[in-house]
């Protein structure tokens, strides 16, 4: 079996991880070929196991450029020796536009398109423009992947999808490896110090998670607390402003892309977000399964993904003050920690097990090529 992954990027983030876990789950007979929009942005290959057969083509046509019939021609044709075809995000959307175009006329496989949220230029509003491409290009996909209950909303009503299309999958993680504390010194460049206490959180360093908010309002914790943001991207230098402007210079830390977030999550006592959109971030997740409290703005479904014990520490998006209150009472009550993150334990074990979410991706992906069963 050969499948043609066409991604936005392939860098090192949510969806591009999870897709990698898919891969490696569904095993070694099927034959992935991985196509980022973005030239080079494959950092997220270091996460396919290496008995996965995993080709990244250089010379596919580029996802990028005007819809010109003549360019998704080429695209469509270039669809044709797979089985199964996999297109992620608004960067792969000319390939599905490809795909509907010339689906017949060249008797392309079949294709499921994933979407899991919108970059900055998105945030804060759909674009009209987008919304009615979207509606044409994924009128032949079998299937429209999503993980939140907004995103679901987004594809049922601006998209115009049928009911049938869209499938709600949330996602899910492997939780036994989060149970484990890990060891003070699991992160590179830096070692937690006893006495020490850490604000943490795991994203891409891009604009729209707005960490700049994050250092504001952890600027006013008491000097014990630190900030650790694991993660690479262009807004380090933005960040590292934010944090001498604030003060707090010497307790803001940048250590990288943590490769495994299961050996460092736990050494957090408080996980945040501070992002301007999300729609089911798989960190939350990761926090939850590690047995942590979250603070994070109302955006996307966190306030649905958490415990009910941890809702009302999910304040009001694009408040700095908000955040911060939240921040600085979970750092002054170690019982809110300790309560808050028991309940979110236990109900990530009881609903993001990645199991059911492997189990979901085979069943869509097997009703999309009309087989009994993927792989």
């Amino acid at each position: 079996m050969r499948i043609l992954h066409l991604h936005s990027s392939f860098d090192r983030g949510g969806k591009e991880l999870r897709a990698a876990r898919l891969m490696n789950a569904f095993g070694r007979g099927i034959e992935h070929h991985v196509v980022s929009a973005v030239p080079g942005a494959l950092a997220a290959a270091q996460a396919v196991d290496r008995e996965i057969k995993a080709v990244y083509p250089d010379d596919f046509p580029s996802l990028v450029g005007k819809p010109t019939p003549g360019r998704l021609q080429k695209i469509a044709a270039a669809m044709r020796p797979f089985d199964l075809v996999l297109t992620y995000n608004w960067g792969a959307m000319d390939a599905v536009m490809a795909h509907t175009v010339f689906r017949d006329i060249q008797k392309l496989p079949p294709l499921v398109h994933h979407e899991d949220g919108f970059n900055e230029d998105e945030a804060e509003k759909l674009k009209a423009t987008r919304n009615w491409y979207r509606r044409i290009a994924l009128g032949r996909a079998a299937a429209l992947v999503v993980p939140s209950r907004k995103l679901e909303a987004v594809a049922l009503g601006p998209w115009q999808q049928p009911r049938g299309r869209v499938h709600l999958i949330p996602n899910g993680i492997p939780l036994a490896a989060y149970a484990k504390k890990p060891k003070p010194d699991a992160l590179p460049r830096i070692v937690k110090r006893p006495g020490e206490r850490w604000v943490g959180t795991l994203a891409g360093l891009r604009a729209v998670k707005n960490l700049p908010r994050l250092v504001r309002a952890f600027a006013g914790l008491p000097a014990e607390w630190q900030l650790v943001i694991l993660g690479d991207g262009p807004e380090r230098d933005a960040i590292k402003a934010q944090a001498l402007a604030s003060g707090v210079a010497d307790r803001v830390h940048l250590p990288g892309f943590a490769p495994d977030p299961a050996k460092a999550v736990g050494l957090f006592d408080v996980f945040a977000l501070s992002s301007d959109s999300e729609q089911f971030p798989i960190s939350v997740v990761e926090a939850m399964a590690a047995g942590l409290p979250v603070a994070s703005p109302a955006v996307g479904d966190v306030a649905q993904m958490v415990a009910d014990a941890n809702r009302p520490l999910i304040c009001a998006p694009h408040d700095d003050a908000a955040l911060a209150d939240v921040l600085l009472r979970l750092a002054n009550d170690a019982a809110l920690r300790s309560t808050v993150g028991a309940a979110n334990r236990a109900h990530a074990s009881a609903h993001y097990d990645e199991a059911a979410m492997i189990a979901a991706y085979s069943g869509v992906y097997a009703q999309a090529m009309g087989i009994a069963k993927f792989p």
